[in-house]
């Protein structure tokens, strides 16, 4: 059974950074493609990022582009989000998830595995 743990959640001020890190156990981390969606208040969880199981491709939400980037280090089982010039609209809780394959998976039904989520909270 696949666990994931996100971290690095928090209270930060427009204009500022935050690193996301969801930590993988219970398979082989490097058959899995990554992804992170998040919710907002009152709204649907939508995706974000996505990496493929090698780490060379990588997709994006059009709003998060240019600010975001998404990474993974197969040899900590651990992918990442670096989240920069967050806006009060990227306030949510944002989820990693997984599943086996090997492309950059944008749907939410795709996955098969998910973490508890971390808030962040981005002030005005």
């Amino acid at each position: 059974q696949v666990q994931l743990v996100e971290s690095g959640g928090g209270l930060v001020q427009a204009g500022g950074s935050l690193r996301l890190s969801c930590a993988a156990s219970g398979r082989t981390f490097s058959s899995d493609a990554m992804g992170w969606f998040r919710q907002a208040p009152g709204k649907d969880r939508e995706f974000v990022a996505a990496i493929s199981a090698s780490g060379s491709v990588s997709n994006y939400q059009d709003s998060v582009k240019g600010r975001f980037a998404i990474s993974r280090d197969n040899a900590r089982d651990t992918v990442y989000l670096q989240m920069n010039s967050l806006k009060p609209e990227d306030t949510a809780v944002y989820y990693c998830a997984a599943r086996r394959g090997r492309f950059p998976y944008k749907e939410e039904n795709e996955y098969d595995y998910w973490g508890q989520g971390t808030q962040v909270t981005v002030s005005s």
